[in-house]
């Protein structure tokens, strides 16, 4: 199965203090441009995540995205620190025995002093821990929704390989009438001037046009340019240079084939040839 290289996943996780988010998008690109933006908690990480990241993906502009969102604290996730209360009641003693006459500390003061209300927190492996966890599973996700691209980009290229044969099934038959029908054309014009039509310059015309709308070597490496499409998609994997190559020879070969056109029918051909190959090498701008 080829991959597309547009994808998506976000996934998310509450720890105790914090909420851990990992966000993975790509967009295609000639080859694989990763950008990596964490927080300051873990930027000791970024060498690891973007090797882990580098060895799942080929190609793509792929931008990851950690964040750390600190938890809004509430009564039943404080905990007191009751030895931190135990010293600042002793500072207290001791300053009322200098002066006798200061207000005592209030319980809310004595909460709001730092150090008294542990909120609760991770340390910082494991931490790690859960961004390479949650990273892990955002590649999984995001591997599947290139899949599930390049399974409908395989469709459409399939459909337009289709297309281009139901135009060369339909030239391939024109070549002998066209043939036919300007011999009999020219040995008119050869008698109406008096000429014998059975002559050799007749013979000459002929070959001359027949070399002209000679358009079997391009029909036959339309075929199998086609043929190799087909393969390549069947194949899967990192596709996307090898059909963009295989575009361009499309490209090539149903250009000639309308330079070499006599024939309106022929021209038409050629034109809607021209329309689906380029319709093709849009969307393989999108595979890996």
């Amino acid at each position: 199965m080829i991959l597309s290289m547009t994808g998506f996943a976000a996934l998310a996780a509450e720890l105790p203090g914090v909420a851990l988010a990992v966000e993975l998008r790509s967009v295609n690109h000639r080859f694989l441009d990763l950008q990596v933006r964490l927080p300051d908690e873990l930027r000791g990480l970024e060498a690891a995540l973007r090797e882990r990241i580098l060895g799942e993906l080929k190609r793509g502009k792929v931008e990851c995205r950690i964040s750390l969102t600190r938890a809004a604290a509430d009564a039943s996730g404080l905990a007191v620190n009751l030895t931190r209360v135990a010293e600042l009641a002793n500072a207290a003693a001791e300053v009322a025995k200098v002066a006798p006459g200061a207000r005592p500390m209030s319980v809310g003061e004595i909460l709001r002093w730092p150090g008294v209300l542990a909120e609760p927190t991770v340390a910082p492996e494991e931490l790690a821990a859960h961004a390479h966890r949650l990273l892990g599973q955002a590649i999984t996700e995001l591997s599947a929704s290139r899949e599930r691209e390049g399974a409908k980009l395989a469709t459409m290229l399939l459909e337009r390989c289709t297309g281009i044969e139901r135009q060369v099934t339909r030239v391939a038959p024109r070549i002998p009438a066209l043939q036919a029908a300007f011999a009999e054309k020219l040995g008119a014009r050869l008698r109406e001037a008096g000429l014998d039509p059975e002559g050799e310059r007749l013979k000459q015309e002929l070959a001359l046009f027949a070399t002209k709308v000679d358009v079997a070597e391009e029909l036959s490496r339309l075929g199998a340019h086609l043929s190799e499409v087909r393969r390549v998609l069947a194949a899967g994997g990192s596709a996307g240079k090898r059909l963009d190559f295989l575009m361009q020879e499309l490209h090539r070969e149903a250009n000639t084939l309308g330079s070499k056109s006599v024939d309106a029918e022929l021209s038409q051909a050629s034109l809607e040839m021209k329309v689906l190959i380029e319709q093709m090498r849009e969307q393989v701008q999108n595979v890996e």
